[in-house]
């Protein structure tokens, strides 16, 4: 950062990209070749698709493009269990050549694939719709592709809101010091002393749900909703935070999720940058909610489906996305107008049941897993299962619940801006404490980190 301000405004871009290479090639530098790839492949793309003025050039090159990242994405990212769990159950292999393939196969999954694809494949579409002007430079439309803030879990920003913002010289102001630092304290708050704290206990709860009792499982079910909320909702504020350091605004990524009413207002609060994507690069060009009811039908579904699939190759996350999905229609059809404006906690207790329901298929290794899982914490059995609860990490969590429904509709740097400098200075005392004192022992690394 100080060698952000040092630099002229104009060479500052070329050392953010720098940064972002040096980020994700620290990692595994042979994958950078795949950011290389897809940043080449829209660049072209999105200048032959402004340039030509033939419909099947554009159709071509915006074909081209989202072939490209998402074969790259499909491959890396789902052909071990396309083999695994869908060519070999039906026999489209030999097992001699399944076992080979596998071997074959058997790398690391990219980082962040899924999220710079669909960051990527975003501007080319928007291009193509006239909604964007291709980026000339090549090296800043590698920046936009690459930004290391959000470039491994997002927020997945939109090229006409980041690359200005990228683009323009940025002058030394100590206020963006304040506010993204703001946000990193909170950040490393949520997820040191929330989300790492939480893991073990949910660790050991869904790795032996045999042993847990029906009691035992439902904490573990809530746990891991707010360890994944947690963990999720802290990135993001860091990555905001990060950004906003040198003057860069990120989109908010999390609204006060679980104090929704219903699913459609969840997915209005939860994970924002992605369900919007969704909503605007597949749900409306499918026909959005001016088609027939049951093109509708088929629309939200396979919305949701494939939302499930874009968080991991496994038949649990394709389950996790059909619940939603399911529940989302049965709010259209069911609720009606009259019901949307009353009986509130009724409402809020059958959404959260959903959400967290679901939550059992997501944090499952597979099907049978999560049944067995249900199918105990729905038995009210007893269990043999040894947990030990630790005071401290009850009066965080409540202390993060009662902070998380006190910003639901508004910003912690905001509010915090409104509060005189003692106040301010006690907020950054209590986390700074809590973060280098109560944080979790073990690493846990981010969650979304594998998506």
């Amino acid at each position: 950062m100080v060698l952000y301000y040092l630099l002229p405004k104009n060479t500052r871009w070329f050392l953010l990209l720098l940064a972002s290479y040096f980020f994700y090639g620290f990692w595994k530098i042979e994958y950078l070749s795949l950011i290389v790839i897809s940043t080449t492949t829209d660049y072209f793309a999105a200048r032959l698709i402004y340039s030509s003025k033939a419909q099947v050039k554009r159709k071509l090159a915006l074909a081209f493009s989202l072939s490209m990242n998402l074969g790259l994405l499909a491959f890396f990212k789902y052909s071990g269990w396309f083999i695994e769990d869908v060519a070999n159950p039906v026999g489209l292999l030999g097992d001699d050549v399944s076992l080979k393939l596998m071997r074959f196969m058997s790398f690391a999954l990219p980082v962040g694939i899924s999220f710079y694809t669909f960051q990527t494949m975003g501007y080319t579409i928007d291009v193509y719709y006239g909604k964007a002007t291709p980026e000339r430079n090549p090296l800043k439309f590698a920046l936009f592709v690459s930004y290391f803030p959000q470039l491994v879990a997002g927020p997945i920003e939109r090229f006409n809101t980041l690359m200005p913002q990228l683009n323009r010289e940025v002058s030394y102001d100590y206020r963006n010091i304040q506010h993204g630092a703001r946000y990193i304290l909170y950040g490393l708050f949520i997820k040191m002393c929330i989300a790492d704290n939480l893991a073990p206990i949910v660790d050991q709860i869904f790795n032996q749900p045999d042993i847990a009792s029906s009691s035992q499982l439902v904490w573990g079910m809530i746990l891991f909703g707010l360890q994944i909320y947690s963990d999720f909702h802290g990135y993001s504020l860091i990555a905001i935070g990060v950004a906003k350091l040198m003057g860069v605004d990120l989109m908010k990524n999390f609204d006060a999720p679980y104090s929704s009413l219903s699913i459609r207002e969840f997915w209005s609060r939860w994970h924002i940058s992605l369900s919007t994507w969704f909503r605007d690069y597949l749900f409306i060009p499918l026909g959005g909610s001016r088609v027939s009811t049951l093109k509708l039908t088929v629309n939200i579904m396979a919305v949701f489906l494939i939302s499930g699939l874009w968080h991991g190759a496994n038949w649990t996350f394709v389950v996790w996305g059909a619940l939603h999905g399911l529940a989302y229609l049965g709010e259209r059809w069911f609720l009606s107008s009259d019901t949307k404006n009353t009986l509130s906690v009724p409402r809020w207790i059958a959404t959260m049941a959903v959400v967290f329901i679901a939550w059992i298929f997501f944090r499952s290794d597979s099907i049978n897993d999560a049944t067995l899982y249900i199918a105990r914490m729905f038995a009210w059995e007893s269990g043999s299962l040894s947990i030990s609860w630790d005071p401290v990490l009850i009066s965080l969590l409540g202390l993060f619940l009662l902070s998380d429904i006190h910003f639901r509709n508004r910003d912690f740097d905001e509010w915090l801006q409104t509060k005189s400098s003692l106040q301010r200075w006690s907020v950054y005392g209590l986390l700074i404490f809590c973060t280098t004192a109560l944080s979790g022992t073990v690493n846990h690394p981010f969650i979304y980190f594998q998506f």
